[in-house]
């Protein structure tokens, strides 16, 4: 990524992608002009059979590859810019004077997982970026290449570019705990990452995150979309308050199994009568709220439900799933509260609605369902069995801008 870029801030503004633009030691009148000539670069490298022949080569088109990639900071596919990168701002090794020596980083760090940054997209596996900063302040030098072959999400990549863009608070943080420490206080600037991974989606995900875009055109989008949403698929997301008049925003519905108990027979919504309402914690006993005898989950008995399958309009069993507690905002206040009949009237009504057809239709292999899974015995035997209505809805629309 280009000097200005990493020395400075993490996001670019529409403007300054007319001004000239350097990369690699090349000048270039705009980063419009960067990236096509850089694209042309590997389109034709997408020709030569030997350069697709590579182990693990993603599956797609040229042109699919050319759309997904922004060389050459960003390509999906096997980056033949990785060479020229290194070459340009990577510092030769000479054993005659290099006197690098780093004690090894024996220092407990724990960071919670709420940061906007960290939130701004799920993945598996993800550590949060500021556990990994005073890593990389401590190992390396401002302006070092810092190379994550298992990248995932890229919080490496953002780890490296908040070294030289902390803030105050995580500024002042770190330097007062290597004071603490007694180590060598943290040399601010940013370092280069190179970030690297099997999955098509990581390195996506990893590239969103680490590369600069057009921050004012991002949020004008943003709100056009999010207004088209709210006015096509808002209703779904409508709950009243406590006053019975006011409208609020379902922010999240909690769904729970519902069990029979062993004793009496009758119906038991789990969530309703295992939950901690202070800990919000799962009790490990608790009485029937029928016939009070004592209970455990592992004493209760499953219910099966037979449904029409969305798909096939085929009879489908599942296990038995109400909504039990409803997320929701009023302003800016949030609120709970047990689903009532005009929300449980609304879940129904959008369960009416055809599956989209971006949902996957395909089963699931035998093996994985049955082997040592619980999905299978759960009722859970293809793919689309997995989404809830409401988020199907939502997320079809969403992939459809």
């Amino acid at each position: 990524m280009t000097d200005q870029f990493v020395t400075s801030r993490l996001f670019d503004d529409e403007e300054s992608q007319m001004d000239p633009a350097e990369c690699l030691g090349m000048a270039f009148e705009n980063d419009d002009g960067r990236r096509e000539y850089f694209l042309d670069i590997l389109r034709e490298k997408l020709k030569d059979p030997n350069f697709r022949s590579v182990e693990g080569f993603p599956v797609g088109s040229d042109e699919d590859i050319l759309r997904l990639s922004d060389p050459p900071y960003y390509t999906a596919c096997p980056n033949p810019f990785l060479a020229s990168f290194v070459q340009h701002y990577g510092k030769p090794y000479d054993p005659a004077d290099d006197n690098y020596h780093r004690e090894p980083f024996a220092v407990d760090v724990s960071e919670g997982k709420t940061d906007p940054l960290y939130a701004a997209h799920s993945y598996h596996t993800k550590v949060p970026y500021k556990a990994i900063v005073p890593a990389i302040l401590h190992y390396t030098e401002p302006g070092d290449v810092v190379l994550d072959g298992f990248a995932g999400s890229g919080m490496t990549g953002i780890a490296a570019q908040i070294c030289g863009w902390p803030g105050d608070d995580l500024q002042r943080q770190l330097e007062g705990a290597s004071k603490e420490a007694g180590t060598m206080a943290p040399q601010w600037g940013a370092r280069r990452a190179i970030l690297n991974d099997l999955s098509p989606a990581a390195t996506t995900i990893s590239a969103n995150f680490n590369l600069p875009f057009h921050l004012t055109a991002f949020e004008r989008e943003a709100k056009r979309i999010l207004a088209e949403l709210d006015a096509e698929i808002g209703w779904m997301y409508e709950t009243l308050h406590s006053d019975g008049q006011t409208i609020g925003r379902i922010q999240f519905t909690v769904w729970s199994q519902v069990f029979s108990c062993p004793n009496c027979g009758e119906e038991i919504v789990f969530l309703a009568e295992a939950l901690d309402p202070e800990t919000k914690r799962v009790r490990e006993g608790f009485p029937c709220p029928h016939c009070a005898v004592g209970l455990t989950k592992d004493s209760l008995n499953r219910i099966m439900e037979t449904l029409i399958d969305p798909s096939t309009g085929e009879p489908w069993q599942r296990i038995r799933l109400v909504p039990a507690l409803i997320s929701y905002s009023v302003g800016k206040a949030s609120y709970e509260k047990v689903p009532d009949e005009h929300d449980v009237e609304r879940l129904n009504q959008i369960a009416q609605q055809l599956l989209p057809a971006s949902v996957p239709k395909v089963a699931f292999p035998l093996e994985q369902m049955y082997h040592g899974s619980r999905l299978g015995p759960k009722g859970f035997t293809h793919i689309r069995h997995l989404y809830l209505p409401r988020a199907a809805q939502a997320l079809e629309r969403v992939m459809n801008f």
